[in-house]
């Protein structure tokens, strides 16, 4: 099925959708992560319209969605998950599934934690309540890098190398994150879709900080939870997965061998993971 775009305004701001299925069948919404957009769920999305409703919102400072001239204030969890509340609201939109990637995941998780949350079931794919010290400063170390290019084949070729972590993924499927990971800039080259000032909400405390955590909000969420992990990850160890899974006994878990941070549920045996997950719930 093809998408459809919209553009809502949420609090002050232009959000694009991209949409997928009968708006009236069951929602589900996927959240990208931190430097990325809706249109990473493409694939997915197109094959769980069959049966749902498919919302996945490009975050304010990417994407097609409006960039925000308060940073500091806005580039950060706590709005993103003001975001979301009111976008659902605008869509009328009472109850939903929600699967979010690294970002997206902690986005749910906080919205999932929440007295009567709209969330009545949280995938969450390579994240989790603790973000490790050094995890943050790789993210910190290439957020504030905006490359440049003559084309979208070096782009493309740029891409393949940057997230060989995401495990094996096919020609199409780069193809497809070239294309929707890029803007033209006013010399007519290429650079990298978000706003460079994101940075600036994702600050790395001092070695003497303690690092802000959500393990209060994780013990909190009652509905049922799915934890993806790329095996090879950084951001979610099994160190924390362990954790996670003594303080949530219900948790169902997946640990998906050569990959790392973060699995791209592009792939089938990824896709029909899902599929399954979304069955049981039924």
């Amino acid at each position: 099925m093809d998408a459809t775009h919209q553009f809502i305004r949420c609090c002050d701001l232009e959000v694009h959708l991209t949409c997928w299925g009968d708006p009236a069948s069951p929602a589900i919404v996927m959240w990208h992560g931190l430097t990325r957009t809706g249109r990473d769920f493409d694939e997915l999305a197109s094959r769980l319209s069959q049966q749902y409703y498919v919302i996945c919102p490009d975050t304010i400072g990417r994407g097609l969605s409006q960039w925000s001239s308060n940073p500091e204030q806005e580039y950060v969890i706590p709005f993103y998950v003001k975001l979301a509340k009111a976008l659902l609201h605008q869509l009328d939109i009472s109850r939903c599934i929600w699967i979010g990637t690294s970002m997206g995941g902690l986005i749910g998780m906080v919205l999932a934690a929440e007295e009567n949350t709209p969330i009545r079931a949280l995938l969450i794919n390579d994240v989790g309540p603790e973000l490790p010290r050094e995890a943050i400063q790789r993210i910190r170390d290439y957020i504030g890098i905006q490359p440049v290019f003559n084309t979208i084949q070096e782009l493309e070729a740029w891409l393949k190398t940057v997230y060989v972590t995401f495990g094996v993924n096919n020609d199409e499927f780069w193809r497809r994150m070239a294309m929707t990971s890029h803007r033209r800039l006013a010399d007519g080259r290429i650079t990298l879709h978000y706003d460079p000032a994101i940075a600036q909400g994702f600050t790395l405390p001092d070695s003497q900080e303690t690092i802000p955590d959500l393990w209060q909000e994780w013990q909190s969420i009652q509905c049922p939870v799915f934890v993806v992990q790329g095996k090879e990850s950084d951001l979610l160890t099994h160190q924390q997965l362990d954790k996670m899974s003594q303080l949530k006994p219900s948790m169902q878990q997946a640990s998906l061998v050569n990959v790392g941070h973060a699995p791209t549920l592009v792939t089938l045996d990824q896709q029909q993971m899902i599929l399954q997950w979304l069955q049981e719930l039924k």
